[in-house]
């Protein structure tokens, strides 16, 4: 699913308040596209639920795999923010002031810093949206998908991921009393009975907490300090089990513990949307590799990443930037060559979805430059040799000069 982590947070919502998921961000495939798409913009599929979001993990991806983004579609990027900070899905008059009708959220802004901060040069537009996400805080230390909404796993995670991209402390951002550390601990499903060791989305209306794979591999790579990228870790050794947990880094084990035993059968996982029982969830996979990976059971996730790498290219072909920029994270974190992924180089597939990276449309101006002038190479070659034998009778009448 394009808008994946949107749709899951929505769903989790409809299924809390006992209400069925009509929501457009449980759509999918996305809407068509509209019939002027934004100038340097990923992807072709109507951007107003995803636009941020999948912009934000292009350009992550792109980072990681050591392309430089197009200039183009980094400032499409900074010019969705709002004066306040925060970032909406989709703004499609971007120079127009945000204003209280503006749907801005917590997602689009902290995968947008997450972006930037990786990219580096954007300290004003990081540090802007920063203070918003602190200034929405909910006083469990967490957060919503939309500012003062009951906090949620997902939401909490990827703003803890914002935190640490620009060299916060998530353990000292707090509110209420309680840090977003605090908030995941509230969420984590005990070690007795179904989905133990997992996270919940959020607790139900009875404060009931029911297992979610998506809100877990989230609430693992949030509970290490990680954001969407993750960050491949030492090999832990032996495989995790649930025990009580007291700190993030126990929610995290027993999350790890968790999403290997979901994985275990099939080497993947299933959709948690409304009539999607038996199907495939690619992106909720990576992201658990992603989470395990950070975890340090990459070796473990191996299973997962092979299946993706047999099964996901429809998935990615169909779903567009934000699909294949989530499967360059997964092997990315998980050791596995994003540029040779089950037959595809997933980094070309992801650059062909929006403008040419820098270095590839400099390759191409420099390559057009040198057909133009064929003759400038050894010409340049031709000026230095005789330069250096120039200096050789330099040198040389300088030590004749010398001798007695």
């Amino acid at each position: 699913m394009i808008v994946r982590r949107s749709a899951a947070v929505v769903a989790a919502i409809a299924a809390v308040a006992g209400a069925p998921a009509t929501s457009a961000f449980a759509a999918s495939p996305s809407p068509s596209a509209p019939a002027s798409h934004p100038s340097g913009l990923y992807g072709t599929t109507d951007p107003t639920y995803d636009g941020v979001w999948r912009q934000s993990l292009a350009l992550l991806a792109q980072h990681t795999s050591g392309v430089k983004p197009a200039e183009a579609a980094v400032d499409w990027l900074t010019g969705q923010q709002c004066a306040n900070g925060a970032f909406a899905p989709y703004r499609a008059q971007p120079t127009a002031a945000c204003d209280a009708k503006t749907p801005v959220d917590t997602n689009s802004t902290a995968a947008a810093v997450q972006a930037l901060a990786a990219l580096g040069g954007h300290d004003g537009a990081t540090t802007k949206a920063v203070s918003w996400l602190k200034s929405v805080q909910n006083k469990d230390g967490g957060w919503g998908y939309t500012a003062g909404g009951a906090s949620d796993a997902n939401s909490t995670s990827v703003v803890i991921g914002a935190l640490t991209a620009t060299g916060g402390r998530p353990q000292d951002v707090r509110k209420g009393g309680g840090s977003p550390y605090d908030a995941l601990l509230k969420l984590a499903l005990p070690c007795d009975g179904d989905g133990a060791g997992a996270f919940a989305f959020q607790p139900d209306k009875k404060g009931a907490l029911t297992a979610n794979a998506d809100a877990t591999a989230a609430a693992v790579a949030g509970a290490l300090g990680k954001g969407l990228a993750g960050e491949a870790a030492k090999p832990a050794g032996a495989a995790p089990a649930c025990a009580k947990a007291t700190d993030p880094q126990g929610a995290a084990r027993n999350g790890a513990a968790y999403l290997l035993k979901a994985l275990a059968k099939d080497q993947h996982l299933l959709s948690a949307l409304p009539g999607a029982k038996d199907q495939p969830d690619y992106g909720n996979t990576a992201d658990a590799v992603v989470a395990l990976a950070t975890a340090g059971q990459a070796g473990r996730a191996a299973g997962a990443l092979s299946w993706l790498e047999s099964h996901a290219g429809p998935w990615a072909r169909q779903s567009g930037p934000a699909a294949y920029a989530e499967l360059i994270l997964a092997a990315h974190a998980a050791g596995g060559d994003p540029r040779h992924f089950g037959g595809t180089d997933l980094v070309a597939a992801l650059n062909a979805t929006g403008p040419a990276p820098q270095a590839a449309a400099q390759a191409e101006k420099s390559k057009k430059s040198d057909s133009d002038s064929g003759f400038g190479v050894w010409w340049t070659v031709g000026v230095f040799l005789v330069a250096g034998i120039g200096i050789g009778f330099l040198l040389s009448g300088r030590r004749n000069r010398q001798q007695p």
